[in-house]
């Protein structure tokens, strides 16, 4: 924890305070919702007096927006919801190379490229109904969802988010794990369970809880926040590196088109400090990835749960096939 907060404190040294006659100003585009982060943003707002303006969207969508303004941009930083991503924004030169002060806070999945700070992390889950499925009976993978769905006469009692980026990427890994038309065939399968498709997890599970459906892949701390305010929703982990498992890395980077480098490094130190990661495992429900925090008792241990991944370079997911073939299929 030491190490950590000397740090971070180290990295915020020297920077304008809430006092700056002249008060820098943050670009920020992120990829995470602002009913997940708004608050931390305004947090860090009122301890730097750095005042930020957030553009929101999909990780898709802001990919395009920065794609479409090009050097224009006036964006510093960007905070993706996925490792997916933020590979991408590497593999078109948007990001660029971070001092080794920051990566050296990160515990885990530190990119090879060095332009990105991994800064939480989660794992994709099957939500279920505990009153109609119990948990042993429920598929060892995610490729047998679809058969099993079927199985009970779930049609029609499932759920997706197909336009959420998780999801992208949870295609992506599939078609990294086990090849594009494995990945297309159970696309299909689900599809022909005529699933209910929703706008958000949060949407989703609150249908969950209702009893409209009764299966939904998502993120495991969306389960974390409905079981906290009182709900009971079940949690399945499919075995032992099933891509339903996937490990999704939330990541930020300085933009190459930063005009207010030194306000941008500030931002991505606080991510990570004790306070901001604090924030993630009690408000969010999110695994923190660097030291000193205290996690959810409530959670598998973080080594526990990166075992529960496929093993994957996360910063190469082919996400750009996954939206191409989710396309394809009407899907998207």
């Amino acid at each position: 924890m030491r190490k950590t907060l000397v740090a971070v404190v180290a990295l915020l040294a020297g920077l304008a305070g809430p006092g700056s006659a002249q008060q820098p100003v943050l670009t920020l585009y992120t990829g995470r919702s602002e009913a997940l982060v708004g608050p931390l943003v305004r947090q860090f707002q009122q301890e730097t007096g750095i005042r930020v303006l957030v553009r929101y969207g999909t990780d898709a969508q802001i990919l395009a927006t920065l794609q479409e303004e090009g050097p224009r941009s006036p964006a510093d930083v960007l905070w993706a919801n996925t490792s997916g991503a933020l590979g991408q924004a590497v593999a078109r030169g948007l990001l660029r190379p971070l001092e080794g002060d920051l990566l050296g806070l990160p515990v885990a999945f530190v990119p090879a490229s060095g332009a990105w700070v991994p800064l939480t992390l989660r794992l994709r889950v099957l939500a279920y109904n505990p009153t109609t499925l119990s948990p042993e009976e429920l598929p060892a993978t995610v490729l047998d969802l679809p058969r099993f769905a079927a199985e009970r006469g779930l049609e029609g009692r499932v759920g997706w988010t197909p336009t959420y980026s998780s999801f992208h990427d949870m295609v992506a890994g599939m078609i990294a794990v086990h090849g594009e038309d494995r990945a297309r065939d159970w696309l299909a399968a689900m599809r022909a369970l005529n699933p209910k498709a929703y706008a958000s997890n949060t949407a989703m599970l609150d249908a969950l809880r209702a009893g409209e459906i009764d299966l939904a892949p998502t993120n495991h701390y969306y389960v974390v926040r409905f079981r906290r305010a009182g709900y009971r929703l079940g949690l399945h982990y499919f075995a032992d590196g099933d891509v339903g498992n996937l490990a999704l890395v939330t990541g930020a980077g300085i933009l190459t088109t930063a005009r207010n480098g030194e306000a941008a490094r500030q931002f991505l130190a606080y991510l990570l400090s004790v306070k901001a990661q604090q924030f993630f495992v009690g408000v969010v429900g999110e695994y923190p990835l660097a030291e000193g925090v205290v996690t959810d008792a409530h959670l598998l241990p973080l080594e526990e749960a990166r075992g529960k991944s496929p093993v994957l370079d996360f910063e190469g997911l082919p996400l750009d096939q996954a939206l191409r073939l989710l396309r394809e299929m009407g899907i998207l």
